[in-house]
């Protein structure tokens, strides 16, 4: 933390700037060293300045140079940015160059860690810059922005809030049982306050669902046994020959993905290898990968053919999707129907070849998800499965808590459950974390951020 870093901020590559970001006690002095123009040491903070980057009198490039002196900084620390031309060589000779004054470079996310550590930013924006980076549609962008503008933060801390100050007056009636001020908590007055607790933090994950969709998307798994038009579904849906098609069965034997945009939420597509039994090993192997899809997807697509019955495969599959989102789409509608469905929800008939059914088959996901709402919701809303995990955990606390109520557990012995959900939500924001936990989230940042 008390070194200097350096890192390329820009996506390597063609392109008309690239920028060099430096930060650390050393920035502003290890640069003005390899710097040709105004003293940097001696320009106001907040400044651009005109000039040259020299290495042992040959010129490197001319740049502009922002000078940032802490703590008006993203990391609190005094930050130097260096524009370049852009283009990997000159990138590199400038980078080179300034890691030739003793500045070393950056780790992935290095700078957002030290933005967090600083005390600039909780953990719940410091993911959302990352996602908000990583941004693909425009919910994505506007979810991780009110993010990074801590309305989560101020969410999850409105909840330690009642929670701390519940702990307290538990503290203080053990510690302190002479003072009279103070309520005392008791089996009978501490269920309301703890149900208080409970459904905020049930309020925080029924939200939390809707983010979990904006940021993740929706995972897709059309299933179906051989040949009844599954990778034609998923060509059709994604408007591309992204699976092969042909009338020979098991032609599909390995996942093929693809990926689309409805309003505004992402659709990762699995077309999966066709369900039958099968003494084929490779084959087998492409069927186990489909139950496995069917596990971990959020939505289901059964495909049927409309001419054929039932076969005892489908009515396994049936059942297997009793209790799974699933929607069933019915193939080939324009060939005499076979096909007779006790269950009627959620069907849609279509035609692959003619791209029939495709529409009602997006309405009828919009409608499953309710994407529309979705569409005019808020967005302050956690997202990422950590944060998601740590409220459930929290949660989990609160009901042991209860629970322990119901038995005439004694008050003290409770706090323990809810101070443990006081520490897990200081997780969520990083006021109680462990460098283990630092190491693995910054990590997956790309370099320079």
């Amino acid at each position: 933390m008390f070194d200097t870093i350096c890192a390329i901020s820009t996506a390597r590559g063609v392109g008309a700037i690239s920028i060099i970001r430096v930060s650390g006690p050393q920035a502003i002095s290890k640069v003005a060293q390899i710097f040709t123009g105004k003293d940097l040491n001696k320009v106001p903070s907040h400044t651009i300045h005109y000039g040259h980057i020299i290495n042992n009198n040959e010129l490197i490039d001319e740049v502009l140079i922002s000078v940032l002196k802490a703590p008006k900084t993203y990391t609190m620390e005094d930050m130097v940015e260096i524009n370049t031309h852009g283009g990997i060589a000159s990138t590199k000779k400038v980078l080179e160059t300034v890691l030739g004054t003793g500045i070393r470079l950056a780790l992935p996310g290095e700078f957002t860690k030290r933005a967090f550590l600083n005390g600039r930013i909780d953990l719940t924006r410091a993911e959302a810059v990352e996602n908000l980076i990583n941004s693909q549609t425009d919910l994505e962008r506007k979810l991780a922005l009110n993010t990074v503008d801590g309305k989560v933060a101020k969410k999850i801390k409105k909840v330690r809030d009642i929670i701390v100050n519940l702990m307290a007056n538990i503290e203080v009636n053990i510690d302190y049982p002479e003072y009279e001020d103070a309520l005392v908590i008791t089996l009978e007055n501490l269920p309301p306050r703890l149900k208080e607790i409970k459904i905020e933090l049930e309020k925080l994950l029924e939200e939390s669902k809707i983010g979990k969709i904006i940021n993740q998307g929706i995972k897709v798994a059309i299933i179906g046994r051989p040949n009844v038009g599954k990778s034609s579904l998923l060509n059709a849906m994604l408007k591309e020959n992204k699976a092969i098609v042909t009338d020979i069965a098991g032609t599909t034997r390995d996942i093929v993905e693809g990926e689309i945009e409805l309003k505004g939420i992402r659709l990762k597509f699995i077309d999966t290898a066709g369900i039958r039994k099968t003494t084929d090993i490779v084959e087998k192997i492409g069927v186990d990968k489909s139950f496995e899809a069917i596990l971990n997807a959020d939505l289901v697509i059964h495909v049927l053919n409309n001419n054929e019955l039932l076969t005892e495969e489908d009515q396994e599959l049936i059942n297997k999707l009793k209790d799974k989102t699933h929607i069933t789409y019915v193939n080939k509608n324009d060939l005499p129907t076979k096909l007779d469905l006790v269950n009627k929800d959620n069907v849609v008939y279509g035609n692959t070849t003619k791209e029939e059914g495709i529409e009602d088959l997006k309405n009828k996901i919009i409608e499953i998800f309710d994407l529309e709402a979705i569409n005019t919701s808020n967005l302050e809303l956690a997202s990422s499965t950590r944060v998601i995990n740590l409220i459930k955990e929290a949660l989990n606390s609160i009901n042991s808590a209860l629970e322990n109520v119901a038995k005439k557990i004694p008050v003290d012995m409770i706090a323990i459950d809810i101070k443990k959900a006081w520490d897990l939500l200081g997780e969520v924001t990083g006021e109680a974390y462990q460098d283990e936990l630092l190491d693995t989230l910054f990590s997956k940042f790309c370099l320079g951020k």
